[in-house]
């Protein structure tokens, strides 16, 4: 085993071992973030020099969620639990080497295309194999994509010592009622793994009841930023 596995196999079975995990699930309807997407892709690029992508909707969902939840945000030390006054999100990164977790730092402070740049920038140096390993440190939340590998559903483990982590997933046209019809929408299944000793049933799934809220309507973004 490379040293980043045997790493990575380490921080795994410490989290399962310590935290008490627990993942709760829910469906979002993907069709005004698309829509929005496809809106602004050439115009976003043209501005700011990269695509943009549902994933930094996603963090942007999640740090507003964080503001209104600090609880999520914060993390079990020695007894105590710490919050925190900024939200640093760890984004789940693949690589040649195994997977990594690079950090985006004071995202309560950036807006959505300072967001997609400094992820842009991290996926780029993760490619590259020249992350370093202040891009690792600290971290309260985190969001992993399984969808980019065609997950439909998963159960991703808590990065410690953070209390929660966010599950994104592939999009698939499914049949949904609205409004006591039967449509056709593109569905996305988020899931939220938390950790139990901290966080109670009910604040995971409003937290994550939360970002959904916040992408299935963006509008909601623009007045809670």
């Amino acid at each position: 085993m490379l040293p980043i596995r045997k790493r990575i196999a380490q921080r795994l079975k410490e989290s399962q071992n310590t935290c008490a995990l627990l993942t709760t699930f829910n469906e979002c309807d993907m069709s005004k973030a698309m829509a929005i997407r496809n809106d602004l892709k050439d115009i976003f690029q043209k501005k700011y020099g990269c695509k943009l992508g549902f994933v930094s909707l996603f963090i942007h969902a999640a740090t507003l969620s964080l503001q209104k939840m600090p609880q999520v945000n914060a993390f079990i030390d020695n007894g105590e639990i710490v919050y925190k006054n900024y939200v640093d999100i760890s984004v789940a990164v693949a690589t040649p080497n195994g997977l990594t977790v690079p950090v985006i730092r004071d995202c309560q402070n950036k807006k959505l295309h300072e967001i997609e740049t400094s992820l842009n920038k991290l996926a780029m140096k993760a490619r590259d194999n020249k992350l370093s390993i202040e891009d690792f440190m600290g971290g309260t939340f985190t969001i992993s994509n399984g969808g980019v590998f065609g997950s439909m559903l998963s159960t991703p483990i808590v990065n410690m010592p953070q209390s929660a982590i966010l599950g994104m997933h592939s999009i698939k046209n499914r049949a949904v009622v609205v409004n006591n019809e039967i449509v056709i929408r593109p569905i996305m299944y988020l899931a939220l793994t938390y950790d139990h000793r901290l966080l109670d049933g009910r604040e995971a799934v409003q937290f994550l009841c939360s970002i959904r809220d916040y992408i299935e309507n963006p509008n909601l973004m623009l007045i809670d930023s």
